[in-house]
């Protein structure tokens, strides 16, 4: 046999069998380009989630620098900015320990002068004026001058309350310009000149490792040539400088990466690895399942073309090549499609996908990053050359003969007669004809399938979150009201200074609605432990004596009631005798506690001290002991704390009030009845704005609204995904129907020349869809449940805020649109394929 080698050839005939199969190539670049869609959408949310949140990060904690040198000296700096790794280095330098005007209660404000690479480097792009240059011209984020009531002017005065080394000093200053407030940072930002830090030279003199004011201290931003191995590179740079990375060592300087480098904490252990390459078969096999059908669709309905050319020489490598060349051609067409689409998809979601985490509100934006589309466009190419190698080996390896006689079923030659007593069935033709070929039914119905059970899990998950759970954790009541320092992060509660205010609970009290409350008493420097043996190292802070400095927090009845128990007994007539007490315990996401790092068991004593002001000397302190015994272990919470989580104690209020002079008030806690909640909420948010603005609150609305915020996230970009592999899934049941017609179109007519009707006909292939129907419905639910048990309810168990629950409604609810399906494609097909008359179709073998 003369095979031909000509390539000029091999693509001509790749040219006329695309241009002729018009119907396959649409459906091929549909499928191609969902697909592409599909790779496309996922790592656009991917990539697009992770630089989002890592700009906002770097935003977060002061600029995009690689690591940076904390409470470093002229000195110290001038010796290490040369240094060879440094690419650049930021001259920040702190201007006071705290901005303490009235205003900045709820909002905490620096004081700085950066130089241009700080500029730069911590993202302050001047919207309006210039860099300060005179001593008293200052900038300023827009928020931190609407709170103070400056305008947004050039030449606007403004005046600064600074505590500098213990001392409040009151400066006057000009506007020269300001920036745009980042809604990422709740932290104001006012920067001074040059001539500023010039002028205050002495005062500016830090000395921070002796007396550890912050006044003076230089932050030292630096950027290295990338941002591989932040750690290993910041460490050289200051021990080759002459300094030591021992925090024990005099000449020790303070340092920090920027964590929110990926690089720099990014570890993938091998459940992440399998759970990420599983997704990613996953989506591939679904790609598969189209495409493969699509081409063996191509090659059945030309298995005859492919015969003949083989008898003029074509060889099967050829014929491959030809196959190959056209899938080419579909995935130049699908392929760009797909991204153009699921890269907007993505972009669309990634915002509810921020939303859902700390930096709600910040502004958001998705480049078109060239790995998303490389990747996409790869793993999409890759998924269409492994679906046409089994249809090219079929139309490769194929005889003339073969050809000729083929129809779709599995032509071996080795059928069994079947023999029947009750004549030719219309559903038991339909159930035979989808086993003929068996893999091509399971194929369909497991593409079917999947999307249903994506679905269905998807709405698992998202009827998993626990409300309740996530409530508890945050919010032990309705609502907790408490000075607005106390809500900052870290917490700054010192006691009488911030306490809250007796007027705002009379206010609270007197609403509509209020049911009961409770207050939590607190002081930092109150009390101390006597050091036992259970006491760990990890407690550092001691007094004159040797003592450890704890919190011992009063709670009233509300409060006190709302203790998470973890072992011993929660006995409040037992508390109420002043005999005993309660030891708290950090917990971790899943409220399960450390108990590793319990200073007492239940059973033990501890001795407090407290210290209380003398009322003629209010700096002269009595020295009380009092002795308890530890009745029990409980949770300590945000709710019930400084939230600094420290050595902790828990003693009902009236016990508590007599061991100190002046007992104040850290927070007061309340529910009302649950038709005011709004109102209360309402009240409370116009209270802390006009009338007492130095108070803040919490609330569970707030809460709730989060969470059902995460809820609809996860149900929308599940959804999506859903909705994707659904359409292939339909996609493929159309192919796999119109496979069916194209390759039995000499059967169906024979049979109908013999005197089956179009009715019956048309009834037969609507079994043969029902058939469909039923099988998915059943592979569907079987694994909708087994992926629910054995994948997603573990995966339940690994998340705090998530409780499992068995879900199957959504799958069943879109059963009868699947039966509906069932019955109209198989009609719609057959009818547009259904224009030949019947001695056309048999002569078209002949």
């Amino acid at each position: 046999m003369i095979q031909v080698r000509n390539k000029k050839t091999i693509r001509n005939l790749a040219g006329k069998s695309f241009k002729v199969n018009k119907a396959r190539n649409l459906f091929a670049i549909v499928a191609i380009a969902l697909t592409s869609l599909l790779f496309t959408t996922l790592y656009t949310l991917g990539l697009g989630t992770v630089e989002n949140l890592q700009r906002a990060t770097m935003r977060q904690v002061g600029g995009d620098g690689h690591a940076v040198l904390k409470y470093i000296t002229d000195d110290e700096f001038n010796h290490i900015k040369d240094h060879p790794l440094i690419k650049e280095i930021a001259y920040n330098r702190i201007l006071s320990d705290r901005v303490i005007n009235d205003k900045f209660l709820k909002r905490h404000t620096e004081f700085w002068y950066y130089d241009d690479v700080g500029m730069k480097l911590g993202f302050i792009e001047i919207k309006e004026g210039h860099k300060p240059a005179a001593k008293n011209e200052v900038i300023a984020d827009s928020k931190t001058l609407q709170l103070l009531g400056v305008p947004l002017e050039v030449g606007a005065p403004l005046r600064l309350k600074l505590k500098i080394r213990g001392k409040e000093v009151q400066r006057d200053f000009v506007l020269s310009g300001w920036w745009k407030s980042d809604p990422v940072v709740n932290v104001g930002q006012i920067f001074a000149s040059k001539a500023y830090v010039d002028a205050h030279a002495k005062e500016l003199q830090s000395n921070y490792k002796k007396d550890h004011f912050y006044t003076g201290t230089i932050s030292a931003y630096m950027m290295f040539d990338n941002s591989l191995d932040l750690r290993g590179k910041l460490s050289k740079v200051i021990t080759e400088s002459g300094y030591s990375l021992d925090e024990d060592a005099p000449n020790y300087i303070a340092n920090n990466v920027n964590w929110s480098y990926i690089s720099t904490n990014f570890s993938v252990d091998t459940e992440t690895i399998i759970a990420l390459t599983s997704a990613l078969l996953l989506i591939m096999f679904t790609g598969y399942l189209i495409i493969y059908n699509i081409f063996q669709i191509s090659v059945m309905r030309d298995i005859r073309f492919y015969g003949l050319l083989k008898t003029i020489g074509t060889s099967g490598k050829q014929i491959r090549r030809i196959i190959r060349r056209q899938a080419l051609i579909l995935s130049a067409l699908g392929i760009p499609i797909g991204l153009i689409a699921g890269f907007f998809i993505g972009k669309s979601f990634v915002p509810y996908i921020i939303n859902m985490s700390v930096f709600n509100g910040t502004e958001i934006s998705v480049s078109p990053n060239p790995w998303i589309f490389v990747g996409s466009a790869l793993f999409a190419l890759i998924t269409v050359m492994i679906s046409t190698f089994k249809p090219g080996r079929v139309a490769s390896s194929v005889s003339p003969v073969e050809a000729v006689r083929y129809t779709g079923g599995v032509n071996k030659g080795n059928g069994k007669l079947k023999k029947s007593t009750g004549g030719a069935k219309i559903h038991l033709m339909a159930r035979s004809n989808l086993g003929r070929n068996k893999k091509r039914t399971v194929l369909v119905v497991m593409s079917l399938s999947l999307s249903l059970v994506l679905l269905n899990t998807v709405f698992t998950l998202s009827q998993s979150f626990d409300m309740d759970k996530f409530l508890s954790k945050f919010n032990d009541t309705d609502f907790l009201i408490a000075h607005a320092e106390y809500f900052q992060v870290p917490s700054s509660f010192s006691g009488h200074e911030n306490e809250t205010t007796e007027s705002f609970i009379k206010a609270v009290q007197a609403q509509p609605g209020f049911e009961e409350g409770g207050r939590l008493y607190g002081d930092p420097t109150a009390f101390t432990a006597e050091n036992t043996k259970g006491i760990t190292d990890d407690t550092q802070n001691t007094d004159a004596r040797g003592n450890f400095l704890v919190e011992v927090y009063g709670l009233e009845d509300l409060p006190l009631h709302r203790l998470q128990l973890i072992d011993g007994e929660l006995d409040f007539k037992k508390l109420a005798s002043g005999k005993y007490i309660l030891e708290g315990v950090e917990l971790n996401d899943n409220d399960k506690p450390y108990m590793e790092f319990i200073h007492h068991k239940v059973g033990e004593n501890v001795t407090l001290h407290s210290y209380v002001r003398t009322a003629d000397a209010p700096l002269d302190r009595e020295y009380i002991t009092q002795k308890f015994t530890v009745l029990g272990h409980v949770g300590i919470k945000s709710s019930n704390s400084d939230r600094l989580q420290s050595y902790s104690f828990y003693l009902p209020a009236d016990i508590y009030k007599p061991l100190v002079k002046q007992p104040a008030v850290m927070s007061y806690a309340f529910n009302v009845s649950s038709n005011q909640e709004v109102s209360m909420q309402g009240f409370l948010k116009r209270y802390t704005e006009t009338i007492e603005p130095m108070m803040n609150y919490e609330s569970k609305i707030t809460s709730r609204d989060a969470l059902s915020g995460m809820q609809t996230t996860v149900e929308m970009i599940g959804g999506l995904l859903s909705l994707i592999i659904g359409l292939i899934g339909i996609l493929n049941f159309i192919n796999a129907i119109l496979t069916s017609i194209l390759t039995r179109r000499k059967e169906f007519a024979m049979l109908q020349s013999i005197g089956m009707t179009k009715k019956q006909l048309r009834g037969m292939l609507i079994y043969e869809g029902l058939y469909y129907v039923w099988a998915t419905s059943l592979t569907s639910i079987l694994l909708a449940v087994l992926f629910s048990l054995l994948i997603v309810k573990p995966f339940c168990s690994l998340l705090w805020l998530l409780s499992y629950h068995f879900v199957i409604w959504p799958l069943l609810v879109l059963l009868p649109l699947l039966l509906l399906l069932g019955i109209l494609i198989p009609v719609a097909v057959y009818s547009m394929n259904d224009k030949q008359s019947i001695v056309e179709r048999l002569r078209e073998s002949e």
